[in-house]
């Protein structure tokens, strides 16, 4: 079975995830994760007013990017403490460190210092991603955990869209008012984490007791290896859609935005749609795999409507911007799953690390490519991403799981704080 255990039926014990607490749990982990990346992955709509500040494009460009470097530097260590002292305190402290940081942020004129100010909030809300992905993995049974996840997932479109809306009219007042309300949305999402979360019931183990690690398989490195490899044609899409649009074919920037629009909307529909396929069939990874060999085969459609200009390349483009975000949510859960309940917090970090990592550098390479080359070779060049993510991910089918019986099993509430692997 690849080291994948199955997930195993089990009767009710304790507070488990069947609780009806568990979806007020789940929708303030989304707005504490939407918060969090209106501000993560929504600087970019504050470009235009740091320019007028006077500041070049590299270093407006930077300093939108500064928020991404700070979750580079404490992911893991956030997981490690929701690891270590629970959910609720992770998730409520670092969120409101970050709006802390950020309303200082909006007061800051210096260049320097307000790249300082971004790097550290960056650092303090990326508290969200492990533990909010922690309370999923035990708040919900098996059955329906991907859907729970999937929704988690659609917070990052959410919140650039949040940041989208907001952020360049408020601009217009004022750069420190764009900053001051991304501020006051953390805090209010810390606050309402600390009122209504509470941690899931964790399986006893005795004190001082280590507990072995989930990394001495490859199992979880080679989730983590498919989805970082996942996140280059997510990015090579996301970043280069518009321009592309506008160079190649001859949209407009808005026309181009609008279109990209309803490509986030599609995104969050599809994070969803694969959640629910992953709870019906009782695998993560499974659909992992072929929805990674979808992407590679719209991937090949797209490059070549880009260098024949065809006319179906822009419904390519619409595609392969849905189907390169789809497999988010089966990642995490699949993570937090085969952690376990005492080294999920971790490896989610470890995994979101390894995302963020190659997320910052897919667009300096790929801009090169297409200065030197042209967008069709570029996006040629992404087909083997997906390909290579499919390869990697340890998927099998699990005999029995379509059958109706094991189905009944596995809506069965688990037990309290146990992992649910994948099957």
């Amino acid at each position: 079975m690849n080291g994948i255990r199955e997930i195993p039926p089990a009767g009710r014990s304790g507070p488990a995830a069947a609780d009806r607490r568990r979806w007020v749990v789940l929708a303030a982990g989304l707005l504490a994760m939407t918060a969090g990346c209106a501000f993560q992955y929504g600087l970019p709509y504050l470009i235009p007013a740091l320019r007028a500040e006077g500041l070049s494009l590299r270093a407006a460009g930077l300093l939108a990017a500064c928020p991404t470097a700070g979750l580079l530097v404490s992911l893991v260590a956030w997981g490690a403490a929701a690891d270590r002292f629970g959910e609720r305190l992770v998730l409520a402290s670092g969120l409101g460190l970050a709006g802390l940081v950020l309303g200082a942020a909006s007061a800051v004129r210096n260049p320097l210092a307000l790249g300082a100010c971004l790097v550290l909030a960056g650092a303090a809300g990326a508290s969200v991603h492990a533990s909010s992905g922690r309370l999923i993995l035990g708040w919900f049974a098996a059955h329906e955990r991907g859907l729970a996840m999937g929704a988690r997932q659609t917070a990052q479109p959410l919140g650039v869209a949040v940041a989208a809306i907001a952020l360049p009219p408020l601009a217009d007042t004022g750069r420190g008012v764009a900053l001051a309300f991304l501020a006051g949305l953390c805090v209010l999402a810390a606050a309402v984490a600390a009122a209504v979360t509470r941690d899931p019931a964790r399986p006893p183990r005795p004190p001082d007791t280590p507990v072995a690690s989930p990394y001495r398989t490859p199992l979880l490195w080679r989730i983590h290896a498919a989805s970082a490899l996942l996140v280059v044609p997510q990015f090579a899409v996301a970043t280069f859609a518009v321009v592309f649009l506008v160079d190649a074919h001859g949209w407009s920037a808005q026309g181009a935005g609008r279109l990209l629009a309803i490509a986030q909307l599609g995104g969050a529909a599809a994070r969803l749609g694969a959640g629910v396929w992953s709870d019906r069939v009782g695998s993560r990874l499974l659909p992992m795999r072929i929805l990674a060999t979808a992407t590679a085969a719209i991937l090949a459609v797209l490059a070549l409507a880009a260098a024949t200009r065809a006319a179906v390349a822009t419904g390519s483009l619409l595609l392969a911007a849905v189907l390169a975000v789809s497999t988010n949510g089966l990642a995490f859960t699949a993570v937090a799953e085969n952690a376990g309940p005492h080294w999920a917090g971790r490896a989610l970090g470890i995994h979101n690390t390894g995302q963020n990592a190659v997320a910052a550098a897919t667009p300096p390479v790929l801009a090169a490519l297409i200065d030197g080359h042209g967008y069709p070779t570029a996006f040629a060049a992404t087909i083997v991403f997906p390909l290579l993510a499919a390869a990697a991910v340890p998927a099998r089918r699990r005999a029995g799981t379509a059958t109706p019986a094991r189905r009944a099993i596995r809506r069965q509430p688990p037990r309290a704080g146990a992992p649910h692997p994948d099957g």
